[in-house]
């Protein structure tokens, strides 16, 4: 079993988890009082790995968690946070049609701002611009 590896700085906490652990990850943030502020993906085709970073913050002092995720670039797919976090319902459409990761449950994944029969993922770094 992968454990979570962390870095502390300050009030800021640095979590990798393993994307099998997404939910159990952010259901404990939820419980300590969190609430989702960003989510985004990041290319890395170096290592055939997408990622997913998920950005928390606390109201009541200068808190920030942010809990990041790898997952393979020919088949990324990982559990919807939105039954969580109702806020990332939007952010994980994005990341999904940007970046091409299908979050498994998410009540709507449909596109947000690109058309619906758009070709590749324009934030993956192969992706090929044509005008």
């Amino acid at each position: 079993c992968k454990q979570v590896s962390f870095a502390a700085k300050g009030y800021d906490l640095d979590l990798t988890v393993p994307p099998e652990r997404i939910l159990e990850a952010v259901e404990i943030i939820d419980q300590h009082g969190f609430a989702i502020d960003n989510l985004s993906g990041v290319d890395w085709p170096e290592q055939s790995q997408l990622e997913v970073v998920y950005d928390f913050i606390h109201f009541e002092g200068p808190l920030h968690v942010v809990v990041r995720t790898r997952l393979p670039r020919d088949h990324p797919e990982i559990a919807s946070i939105s039954s969580v976090f109702s806020g990332a319902n939007w952010h994980e459409r994005e990341t999904a049609e940007f970046y091409g990761i299908k979050f498994i449950g998410h009540p709507n994944l449909i596109h947000l701002i690109l058309p619906d029969d758009m070709v590749g993922y324009p934030l993956r770094k192969d992706f090929k611009f044509h005008a």
